[in-house]
């Protein structure tokens, strides 16, 4: 799905937004999201899950073509780890199967 079909949702299920607003709200929370991530901060959504940025160091690695040893700076990485609640919804019968055990 890209940013243009979240827009195109968002303006279909509210009715109450024009297009151009449904887009201001996405790009808005998109921005939040972004800030928020960039000051090192988690984000937890109720029933979807969370979005941690971890520090990676720096550390020695190997060229996957040439085999040559190189070193991988140190940087920073996104993390996302999904709710049981949306886990669950992805897997229904996983979960149904699970409880019947």
């Amino acid at each position: 799905m890209t940013k243009a079909e979240i827009v195109q949702a968002v303006y279909s299920r509210l009715g109450g937004f024009s297009k151009k607003e449904s887009a201001d709200l996405v790009d808005l929370v998109f921005e939040t999201m972004k800030e928020t991530l960039g000051r090192g901060e988690k984000i937890k959504i109720s029933g979807f899950g969370n979005f941690v940025l971890r520090d990676k160091r720096q550390r020695q690695g190997r060229n996957p073509q040439t085999g040559d040893p190189i070193l991988i700076t140190e940087r920073r990485v996104l993390n996302f780890k999904a709710s049981q609640i949306l886990k669950q919804a992805l897997n229904p019968r996983e979960t149904a199967s699970a409880a019947e055990e």
